[in-house]
């Protein structure tokens, strides 16, 4: 999948590119629904990322361990 190379900032600025184009007047019901399905691709690979950032997060414990988040 294409989504996996590229970074968060990269799909956030094709997701602004698929706004744009969704907000469009002259865009088809068809190029809609494909524009929509990429979107939602770019949503589920920046939520993925995301989660992974966030599991690798490291919290001070009060023992002054650290622990994954």
């Amino acid at each position: 999948m294409a989504e996996e190379r590229m970074t968060l900032e990269e799909a956030f600025a094709q997701l602004e590119q698929v706004t744009g184009a969704l907000e469009a007047e002259d865009i088809s019901l068809e190029d809609s629904f494909a524009v929509y399905q990429k979107g939602m691709q770019l949503l589920k690979f920046c939520n993925e990322s995301i989660d992974q950032v966030e599991k690798k997060v490291l919290v001070l414990s009060g023992e002054g361990k650290l622990d994954e988040f």
